[in-house]
Protein backbone atom coordinates (compact mmCIF):
# COMPACT_ATOMS: atom_id res chain seq x y z
CA UNK A 1 0.00 0.00 0.00
CA UNK A 2 1.26 3.49 -1.10
CA UNK A 3 1.80 6.32 2.58
CA UNK A 4 -1.62 7.65 2.15
CA UNK A 5 -3.03 4.44 2.92
CA UNK A 6 -0.51 3.32 5.02
CA UNK A 7 -1.42 6.50 6.89
CA UNK A 8 -4.70 5.57 7.66
CA UNK A 9 -4.14 1.58 8.22
CA UNK A 10 -1.99 2.68 10.85
CA UNK A 11 -3.57 6.48 12.25
CA UNK A 12 0.27 7.94 12.12
CA UNK A 13 0.57 10.57 9.90
CA UNK A 14 2.82 10.29 6.18
CA UNK A 15 5.29 12.11 7.83
CA UNK A 16 5.83 10.43 11.10
CA UNK A 17 6.25 7.02 8.86
CA UNK A 18 8.76 8.80 6.30
CA UNK A 19 10.61 10.09 9.69
CA UNK A 20 10.70 6.33 10.97
CA UNK A 21 11.86 5.20 7.61
CA UNK A 22 14.65 7.89 8.61
CA UNK A 23 15.27 6.54 11.83
CA UNK A 24 15.55 3.27 10.35
CA UNK A 25 12.97 2.02 12.69
CA UNK A 26 11.02 0.73 9.03
CA UNK A 27 11.87 -0.17 5.92
CA UNK A 28 9.23 0.08 3.60
CA UNK A 29 9.23 -1.65 0.36
CA UNK A 30 9.71 0.29 -3.01
CA UNK A 31 7.76 0.05 -6.22
CA UNK A 32 9.50 0.40 -9.57
CA UNK A 33 8.10 4.16 -9.87
CA UNK A 34 10.23 4.68 -6.32
CA UNK A 35 7.31 4.87 -4.23
CA UNK A 36 6.88 3.35 -0.69
CA UNK A 37 4.94 0.08 -0.81
CA UNK A 38 3.98 -0.89 3.10
CA UNK A 39 3.54 -4.11 3.86
CA UNK A 40 1.13 -5.30 6.51
CA UNK A 41 3.62 -6.50 8.74
CA UNK A 42 5.17 -2.86 8.34
CA UNK A 43 1.82 -1.34 9.64
CA UNK A 44 2.01 -3.92 12.51
CA UNK A 45 5.54 -1.93 13.17
CA UNK A 46 4.63 0.85 13.49
CA UNK A 47 1.81 0.49 15.76
CA UNK A 48 4.31 -0.81 18.22
CA UNK A 49 6.97 1.77 17.45
CA UNK A 50 4.20 4.18 18.29
CA UNK A 51 3.18 2.32 21.33
CA UNK A 52 6.57 2.59 22.46
CA UNK A 53 6.85 6.13 21.88
CA UNK A 54 3.59 7.25 23.53
CA UNK A 55 4.97 5.27 26.60
CA UNK A 56 7.73 8.13 26.93
CA UNK A 57 10.74 5.92 25.06
CA UNK A 58 13.13 7.96 23.19
CA UNK A 59 13.88 7.08 19.27
CA UNK A 60 17.08 5.20 20.18
CA UNK A 61 15.65 2.87 22.54
CA UNK A 62 13.13 1.69 20.31
CA UNK A 63 15.95 1.19 17.50
CA UNK A 64 17.69 -0.89 19.91
CA UNK A 65 14.50 -2.72 21.10
CA UNK A 66 12.41 -3.11 17.99
CA UNK A 67 14.59 -6.14 16.54
CA UNK A 68 13.69 -8.31 20.31
CA UNK A 69 10.06 -7.80 19.60
CA UNK A 70 7.50 -10.06 17.19
CA UNK A 71 4.75 -8.16 14.98
CA UNK A 72 2.67 -8.75 18.71
CA UNK A 73 5.04 -6.90 21.33
CA UNK A 74 6.34 -9.06 23.92
CA UNK A 75 8.08 -7.55 26.63
CA UNK A 76 9.75 -10.71 28.07
CA UNK A 77 11.64 -11.18 24.39
CA UNK A 78 13.79 -8.05 25.51
CA UNK A 79 17.35 -8.47 27.14
CA UNK A 80 18.11 -7.52 30.89
CA UNK A 81 20.32 -4.58 29.52
CA UNK A 82 17.91 -3.17 27.50
CA UNK A 83 15.62 -3.25 30.70
CA UNK A 84 18.11 -1.41 32.81
CA UNK A 85 18.52 1.28 29.93
CA UNK A 86 14.74 1.73 30.25
CA UNK A 87 15.25 1.92 34.21
CA UNK A 88 17.99 4.67 33.81
CA UNK A 89 15.72 6.52 31.43
CA UNK A 90 12.40 6.51 33.87
CA UNK A 91 15.25 7.48 36.77
CA UNK A 92 16.53 10.38 35.08
CA UNK A 93 13.05 11.30 34.08
CA UNK A 94 11.68 11.00 37.39
CA UNK A 95 14.83 13.25 38.92
CA UNK A 96 13.86 15.85 36.20
CA UNK A 97 9.94 15.99 37.49
CA UNK A 98 11.25 16.61 40.99
CA UNK A 99 13.12 19.31 40.16
CA UNK A 100 10.07 21.12 38.00
CA UNK A 101 8.29 20.10 41.14
CA UNK A 102 10.77 22.11 43.34
CA UNK A 103 11.11 24.76 41.20
CA UNK A 104 6.74 25.00 40.95
CA UNK A 105 6.51 24.85 44.49
CA UNK A 106 9.29 27.69 44.77
CA UNK A 107 7.61 29.77 42.05
CA UNK A 108 3.78 29.51 44.30
CA UNK A 109 5.67 30.75 47.58
CA UNK A 110 7.49 33.83 45.35
CA UNK A 111 3.85 34.46 44.05
CA UNK A 112 2.20 34.01 47.81
CA UNK A 113 4.39 36.66 49.37
CA UNK A 114 4.43 38.76 46.02
CA UNK A 115 0.36 38.48 46.83
CA UNK A 116 0.63 39.43 50.41
CA UNK A 117 2.55 42.69 49.96
CA UNK A 118 0.69 44.18 47.25
CA UNK A 119 -2.29 44.39 49.91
Amino acid sequence: MRISEASRASGVSARSLRYYEDEGLIVPGRCGNGYRDYCRSTIDRVRVIRSLLESGLPVRLIRDVLPHLAAEPDMGAVGAEFLREVQRYRDRLAARIASLSDQQAALDSYLRDARRADR
